[in-house]
């Protein structure tokens, strides 16, 4: 008997508030303060190579998911271009990525808001809670990420705009935004583009749900290419803003840059606003982090690289029902067990050899399937390398280990599958 599929039901708008919300809670509240321990000032060189490298991967993503209209992304479009081991390899890189992703996410959100003490039960709330919104349907998804999009860029107009006051104050430094971008030297540098591509990757939410957006091939490359150029400008002005109130020292220093440098502006009605934006940044990322993870291991278990079990859609609600109750269970253990910092740098590394795959598939895309010149996927392809080796070394380790539990697994799969 077949499964149900997916419903196509997202228009242009939601598919670019998905991107937006997956986006805005990943970066702006979460990765300038390892940025700036890893090359103070020098981040915004960092975010300018970080975003160079995501414009290209935001091109061969779109330029595949034209082509592959269906859920689970890169997995699918890897499988197709470049045979199953690389389409295994972008997907397991995906998963575990993400799935760290959505635990830090939580992390953050109640980074904000809980009381001392409440901080990890509070993010185990959150997850229970968006893994139930996901469960009930991808439009409510849909809706839920716009009103939450909303909040996080009213709240951060408030912090730009509380942070350029305590700047204009001298409550920080905003020399350094001129003259000491190259404090951190160039692995300074590099290593703060491998945290800060952490920011951009949330185009991707876009590209997992192909099998749920209407007519893909014109949709999906639109609200991705709007999706990242929105968030560009937003990522740009908030690190100006961030550095000039703080400067360097003070926003490596800080747990909540974003809503210390709008402190300095001494008005106490800011704190609460930049704590609700943020709050709800995280929230809106946590929530598409959920629905792309579930729908990429949806794809997995289809093609039996992840066990058969999780390839069943809910009957009523149409969402991958099993996947993300299985995804929930493993970010609420993350959350427990975890460190924020740490979940960023193994995201970024899972999620660059995820978009390594993507660059390498659109490359190898001919006629009318291109959209884009092959230069675009060679630069995207070296930055994810050279991102990905320059990140932590705990992070490089950890990836590359997890990575190869995942690819030994494959090889017994197989083993077993041809001795039966």
């Amino acid at each position: 008997m077949s499964t149900p599929s997916l419903a196509r039901r997202l228009g242009l708008g939601d598919a670019v508030f998905i991107g937006l919300g997956a986006m805005l809670g990943a970066g702006v509240f979460a990765a300038f303060t390892p940025a700036a321990q890893a090359a103070g000032a020098g981040l915004l060189l960092g975010l300018v190579l970080a975003g160079v490298v995501a414009y290209a991967n935001a091109t061969s993503s779109a330029q595949l998911a034209a082509v592959y209209p269906t859920s689970g992304g890169t997995y699918v479009y890897g499988r197709e271009e470049l045979g199953e081991g690389w389409g295994f390899l972008a997907g397991w890189g995906f998963v575990i990525g993400k799935t760290a992703s959505c635990a830090a996410m939580a992390l953050t959100f109640a980074a904000y808001v809980a009381p001392a003490g409440w901080e990890r039960p509070l993010a185990i709330a959150a997850v229970l809670a968006l893994g139930a919104v996901n469960w009930f349907g991808i439009t409510r998804t849909a809706q839920l990420t716009r009103i939450i999009v909303a909040v996080v860029l009213f709240c951060l107009a408030v912090a730009v705009i509380a942070a350029g006051a305590g700047a204009a104050q001298g409550a920080g430094s905003s020399s350094v935004l001129t003259t000491d971008v190259f404090t951190g030297g160039p692995y300074g540098i590099l290593q703060s583009a491998g945290l800060l591509f952490f920011a951009f990757a949330g185009f991707a939410r876009i590209a997992t749900m192909g099998e749920e957006v209407r007519d893909p091939a014109r949709i999906i490359p639109r609200a991705i290419s709007l999706a990242f150029l929105i968030v560009v400008g937003i990522y740009a002005v908030v690190a100006v803003a961030v550095l000039a109130a703080l400067g360097p020292e003070a926003t490596a220093a800080s747990s909540d840059p974003v809503a210390a440098a709008a402190a300095t502006a001494g008005w106490a009605w800011v704190d609460p606003i930049v704590r609700i934006g943020a709050a709800a940044a995280s929230l809106g990322a946590l929530l598409a982090l959920i629905a792309g993870v579930g729908r990429t291991t949806l794809a997995m278990a289809r093609a039996r690289d992840l066990p058969p079990f999780l390839a069943a859609v809910h009957p009523r609600w149409r969402v991958p029902h099993r996947a993300e109750a299985v995804i929930v269970l493993v970010v609420v253990l993350l959350v427990a067990f975890t460190d924020l910092r740490g979940a960023i740098g193994f995201s970024s590394f899972g999620v660059l050899t995820y978009y390594l795959v993507a660059n390498l598939s659109a490359h190898r895309q001919h006629g009318d399937a291109r959209r884009y010149p092959r230069w675009l996927q060679v630069v995207g392809a070296a930055g994810c390398v050279v991102l990905c080796v320059t990140l932590p070394w705990q992070s490089v380790i950890a990836g590359a280990a997890v990575l190869a539990i995942g690819l030994l697994y494959r090889v017994v799969r197989l083993r077993v599958t041809r001795n039966g």
